[in-house]
């Protein structure tokens, strides 16, 4: 079997966890080649718990070194399409953590350069292998729920406390990470709400919270409104400050609705569609008869490793990626779309100016408390297993 060497460009938490996955044969089809990070303490690391892997500075001596075939960019959100397009340009396959990068602008560069090379170009959106959101995009698909007409996705249990936020200076920052809630925890609900429908919103109208209930600079609470191009409606409510949180997606078609909640997919099935039934119906408080379903999910959850492996197998043996990178601009034009709404207060309009949305947020990226290039105190990685 041909092996993949696989190359880490940032060993903080999720770039250490990928590393050694990678490490210890997790990866049918793929090794650890070498790792890569700009701060001594995470090298420092990286030695000590990757013995036998070769460690470098920087990505450009990685790159250049002939020990990798593909790259995992797990750096600070800035730095992906940066480190995404300079690993396309040695040649390299990428595989991009979420979110593919700060604004959108920057991303669609990746996204030209990816597609004229013959390179696999993937994003780490583990979520799509989660077998509930699976099963409810099949059943859309199959015209299950008939013509989308509502959804609403309740995710509040993102609870981060003053202390997670004081743990480092970059943390919801406009300057370190360019974004507060909507680009730091919801990356995966702003892909999942485009891909499990099939579709982008056109309009949006947004209102977002800028330290409305921690002491930060980015947003800690979000309420949006959008509209999609058939004259469906969507609502999406998030936060960070809210305990006991919720995750519930709901969403509602002519033929029925689905909620999926504490991993549970209920379907409430309607005998006949809703307009079917509201064209033959003469009594004035008559409603569609339906059936209550609790959807069984077959398969298994494997999340990043999952990812990674569809990753390898795509360079290996050409198997169609499950996130390919071209599709992570899409959350990311949503959550553009919010702050930019909140930032004009008015509604915007998807595709959007972005030349716009990049000076809005350079305008506050300058006047942010954190300063990039300043030394940052680093601990070394966590174990990632069992959180968001």
């Amino acid at each position: 079997m041909s092996s993949v060497r696989i190359g880490v460009i940032g060993v903080g938490n999720m770039g250490a966890s990928h590393a050694k996955e990678l490490l210890a044969g997790h990866i049918q089809g793929a090794t650890l080649g070498a790792v890569c990070d700009g701060m001594t303490s995470k090298r420092e690391w990286a030695r000590e718990a990757l013995p036998t892997v070769p460690v470098f500075e920087t990505s450009e001596a990685m790159l250049q070194s002939g020990l990798v075939d593909a790259v995992i960019v797990a750096t600070p959100h800035y730095d992906h399409p940066e480190q995404a397009l300079r690993a396309l340009e040695a040649g390299k396959h990428v595989l991009v953590e979420k979110p593919a990068g700060v604004f959108t602008a920057k991303v669609r560069e990746v996204n030209e350069a990816a597609a004229q090379s013959n390179l696999v170009f993937s994003m780490m959106y583990n979520q799509r292998t989660n077998p509930v959101y699976l099963k409810l995009r099949d059943m859309i698909a199959a015209g299950e729920l008939g013509e989308i007409r509502r959804t609403n996705w309740i995710i509040t249990d993102w609870y981060r406390s003053q202390a997670y936020y004081d743990s480092a200076s970059w943390r919801a920052t406009w300057a370190g990470e360019g974004g507060g809630v909507l680009i730091n925890q919801c990356p995966h609900q702003l892909d999942l709400w485009q891909w499990t429908i099939g579709m982008m919103p056109v309009r949006m109208r947004a209102f977002c919270g800028f330290g409305s209930r921690r002491n930060i600079e980015t947003e800690d609470q979000v309420t949006a409104y959008v509209e999609y191009p058939n004259g469906g409606t969507g609502v999406f409510i998030t936060t960070t400050g809210e305990a006991a949180g919720t995750n519930r997606f709901e969403v509602s078609g002519d033929k029925g609705k689905v909620v999926i909640e504490n991993d549970t997919l209920t379907f409430w099935r309607l005998e006949e569609s809703e307009s079917a039934f509201n064209l033959r119906n003469a009594e004035p408080f008559g409603q569609p008869a339906y059936t209550k379903l609790e959807v069984p999910i077959e398969g298994k959850n494997p999340q990043h490793v999952g990812i990674i492996q569809n990753f390898a197998d795509a360079i290996n043996h050409g198997t169609p990626l499950v996130a390919p990178g071209d599709e992570g601009i899409n959350g990311l034009l949503i959550s553009n779309a919010m702050h930019l709404s909140t930032w004009l207060n008015d509604w915007v309009e998807l595709p959007f100016d972005e030349s716009q949305y990049e000076a809005e947020l350079r305008k506050r990226a300058a006047s942010s408390s954190f300063k990039p290039g300043e030394p940052e105190q680093a601990s070394a990685p966590v174990d990632l297993k069992g959180t968001h």
